[in-house]
């Protein structure tokens, strides 16, 4: 079975980058630089940023369901990230980390969860998706617990 994998929409944070520093820690935003990879995973493009690559830090709302599971969380969204990771290709920001997947059902329910390693995933993926009350997959980095993408049947 084909998964698609999608990141964040890059121009709901377009505008975030034109705001100074005070401007953005007054909406519990932080400019950061990146100093090493892997450790600054984009949302946007699903890969990790290089050293010295400007990103903002910031809570983004990844389960916006009306349910008891409504979240959100922080996420690194890179500068120069345009274009979301669209894509049936294994995000490459998965390697070498474990994930927290987490199945959710239409009404945004959790129905069901699991951690992996990145590299292994898509078996879990399969197996969940396979499911008739799975309507999506969400993934986050199992040890900080960051948001990292959605995953849908492809």
């Amino acid at each position: 079975m084909p998964f698609r994998y999608t990141g964040l929409d890059a121009q709901q944070f377009r505008d975030l980058f034109t705001l100074n520093d005070t401007e953005l820690q007054s909406r519990g935003i932080r400019r950061v630089v990146a100093d090493s990879k892997p450790g600054f995973p984009c949302r946007i493009s699903l890969e990790d940023a290089a050293p010295g690559e400007s990103l903002l830090l910031l809570p983004f709302e990844h389960q916006p369901a009306d349910s008891p599971y409504r979240a959100s969380g922080p996420v690194f969204v890179r500068e120069s990230a345009i274009q979301a990771y669209d894509s049936t290709q294994l995000p490459p920001v998965f390697a070498g980390r474990l994930l927290s997947v987490r199945a959710y059902d239409k009404a945004g329910m959790m129905v069901d969860a699991d951690i992996i390693e990145g590299e292994k995933s898509e078996a879990l993926f399969g197996q969940l998706l396979a499911r008739d009350d799975v309507a999506y997959l969400q993934v986050h980095n199992a040890k900080r617990g960051c948001y990292a993408a959605r995953v849908d049947q492809a």
